[in-house]
């Protein structure tokens, strides 16, 4: 169901801090690690081109559930109708659900390097209960205390920014396999692409639709370059893959322990509830903050009990499943102004996503410059555009 914006809530400072929040977190600046292969300057290069690609999908995508006011699985019903758009949000649902252990364990294991006392499992227990309670007040609710947050976290990362580029001249990478550049990208798109199934969930409560995408991209994309920059310089100036390892060396246990926690929880929390939201796509009758309470608290069950530390393939994986999905919706609402959300199915569209998903998964093996994704998402766009107007010529016709 669309909203007015009268019914809105979030205005679009509130957006923007929601999303820096989101872009503020352990996974995004170890995958920076990454690409300490290519260096300084080449690994700047691509972390930028990778994010301004796939930031450009991330704003199309936002602009489309904050203009028809509906959630990023409402979007998708517009183009694979409402059973289609169900699939993508059982998919949807298994991936926040496994994103937020990914999260939860990452940000445990590297408090525990810095506060041991707990245990990892018991950090795995508080940074989900700060989850739970963040989805429970919720957003709306939690504007100041999401505020603040994201300020505190801005200040604590020029400290660990310091902190990383303070130990001097860049150091040969070791012990790392050797990265192209067109990889690096590839890598550097993957991030942003992981939260396309997530940003309509909050864009579509924007005050102010097309400001609010805009500064939700433009903070999203600020926050992430620069965690990955943090660990590109962790890898590089520090010699370690490890930002926790970094901080405790510098001695910035209290301010890394916020770090770790805050950071943690700002983005872990927009996963778990966006489950939620898809959960009650599926079946009205569901309570999506209930459901988000359960993917919090299923989440933190996976991280203790359940080896998902390695999330590289992860992001690919969501990558071959939602930008195949991103470009059908985007070529139907701002090309083919195509609205298929009363049917139960479009098969056209269901094919060429198959089509998008194996070309994605088999581009992989591909070393392409600018990366993967944005020369797949063209071609299905452009194959969805090309066959409705084949289409319509053939119904005129009849």
């Amino acid at each position: 169901m669309s909203q007015s914006s009268s019914t809105r809530s979030l205005s679009t400072p509130t957006l923007g801090l929601v999303w820096f929040g989101a872009s503020v977190s352990l996974a995004e600046i170890l995958t920076g690690t990454f690409f300490a292969p290519l260096g300084l300057e080449q690994g700047i290069a691509a972390i930028l081109m990778g994010h301004v690609i796939g930031c450009a999908l991330f704003w199309l995508v936002a602009y489309v559930s904050a203009k028809t006011g509906t959630s990023a699985m409402g979007a998708a019903a517009r183009s694979f109708g409402r059973a289609g758009a169900d699939l993508f949000a059982v998919a949807n649902v298994v991936q926040l659900v496994g994103w937020t252990a990914i999260m939860i364990v990452s940000g445990a294991a590297a408090a525990n390097l810095l506060v041991p006392q707990l245990g990892g499992a018991g950090w795995c227990v508080v940074i989900g209960a700060l989850i739970v309670l963040w989805i429970a007040v919720g957003v709306k609710r939690m504007g100041r205390v999401q505020s603040a947050a994201a300020v505190l976290l801005l200040a604590l990362t020029f400290v660990a920014s310091f902190a990383v580029f303070g130990e001097g001249a860049p150091v040969a990478p070791a012990g790392q396999e050797p990265l192209s550049f067109g990889a690096a990208v590839e890598l550097a798109v993957a991030m942003p692409l992981s939260w396309l199934p997530v940003v309509g969930d909050y864009a579509r409560e924007a005050k102010k639709p097309a400001a609010g995408a805009a500064v939700a991209t433009s903070a999203y994309f600020a926050g992430s370059c620069w965690m990955f920059v943090i660990g590109l310089g962790c890898a590089l100036f520090a010699g370690s893959d490890d930002v926790a390892a970094v901080m405790a060396q510098a001695g910035l246990g209290v301010v890394g322990i916020l770090i770790v926690v805050l950071s943690t929880v700002t983005t872990t929390f927009l996963d778990a509830q966006s489950a939620g939201i898809s959960a009650e796509s599926v079946h009205p009758k569901l309570d999506a903050r209930v459901c988000g309470i359960a993917a919090a608290v299923l989440g933190t069950v996976l991280a203790i009990f359940a080896p998902v530390s390695n999330f590289e393939e992860f992001l690919y994986l969501i990558g071959s499943v939602f930008a195949p999905m991103a470009a059908i919706v985007v070529a139907d609402y701002f090309v083919a102004h195509r609205d298929r959300s009363a049917a139960a199915v479009d098969w056209r569209n269901i094919v060429l996503w198959v089509a998008g998903f194996a070309l994605y998964r088999i581009s992989l093996s591909w070393d392409i410059p600018c990366g993967n994704t944005l020369p797949v998402m063209v071609v299905i766009a452009l194959a969805a555009v090309v066959v409705e107007n084949v289409s319509s010529r053939r119904s005129e016709r009849l």
